[in-house]
């Protein structure tokens, strides 16, 4: 992964979550600092690019960021007092912490590449690192994720939220068996939250055709998807691995929650999924 590469994909995604704000009301998510983060001129592309798979990407994107975040609010009423974001980019959430987050100690864990642009990013956009975020650097390919945590502060004897969103498809399945391995070694009640790309079969006919071309765009600039898969295999591995109360949010289960009542023609994405897991 170079910077090059970082830069392109974490911005884009940034843009069309700050569009989100702009254009779908109400916001299926709210990320007012998105808007701060993205350059006016990349804004206004992303807010004037009106394309069906522009349109389902800001979705996917809302969608991701509304279903963690409602977890992770549910995490903090039972005491959870670490948060975990792997592969986060340009996630703002350390800069609009709500107040059940504030006692909570963040980390944000991302490729050494990455992390070293969004930092550089973030200063040049005059975002100071809250006190209780901690970034780490980290090569999820290498299985050491736990190691470089616990060097950077992490405590392993506290409860955790974790989230890996738009993650798991750039990782093999060794990369996403150790992440998870981790995961459900941490105390009782520490959660993971992560999206993944269903094979075909799981999918309709318009969510396939979305999923070939996104293959080709990001094999177009050097970062091939590597994993992709079935959502009654993953909660199977996730059970098997030891977490409970797993939770598939298919795409009839997020329409019930967050779709059924907005009259802006918003559909639920597919193409991508969310599942959830408890340990």
């Amino acid at each position: 992964m170079s910077l090059a590469q970082a830069s392109r994909t974490m911005l884009r995604t940034a843009a069309l979550r700050a569009a989100h704000q702009l254009l779908d009301d109400p916001p299926i998510f709210q990320d007012p600092v998105a808007v701060q983060l993205v350059p006016e001129a990349l804004l206004r592309e992303a807010a004037d690019s009106m394309g069906e798979d522009n349109l389902a990407l800001r979705t996917l994107l809302a969608l991701r960021g509304r279903f963690a975040e409602d977890r992770l609010s549910r995490a903090a009423a039972r005491s959870v007092s670490q948060y975990l974001m792997i592969g986060a980019g340009l996630d703002t959430f350390p800069w609009r912490q709500p107040a059940d987050a504030l006692n909570m100690r963040l980390f944000s864990a991302d490729h050494p590449d990455s992390l070293a642009w969004t930092r550089a990013y973030l200063q040049e956009r005059g975002l100071r690192e809250p006190p209780n975020l901690v970034m780490v650097a980290t090569d999820l390919e290498e299985g050491r994720l736990g190691e470089h945590l616990i060097g950077a502060g992490f405590d392993p004897r506290a409860a955790t939220f974790c989230s890996a969103l738009g993650l798991t498809q750039y990782l093999t399945r060794a990369a996403i068996q150790s992440l998870l391995a981790f995961v459900v070694s941490l105390p009782p009640g520490s959660e993971i939250v992560l999206s993944f790309v269903p094979a075909d079969v799981d999918l309709s006919e318009e969510d396939a055709l979305f999923v070939s071309r996104a293959v080709q765009r990001v094999a177009a600039i050097g970062e091939p998807w590597k994993t992709r898969l079935q959502a009654s295999n993953l909660a199977n591995q996730l059970r098997s691995l030891g977490f409970s109360d797993v939770f598939h949010l298919t795409p009839q289960a997020a329409y019930t929650r967050y779709f059924a009542s907005r009259q802006d023609g918003l559909r639920t994405p597919g193409f991508e999924q969310m599942i959830c897991a408890v340990v």
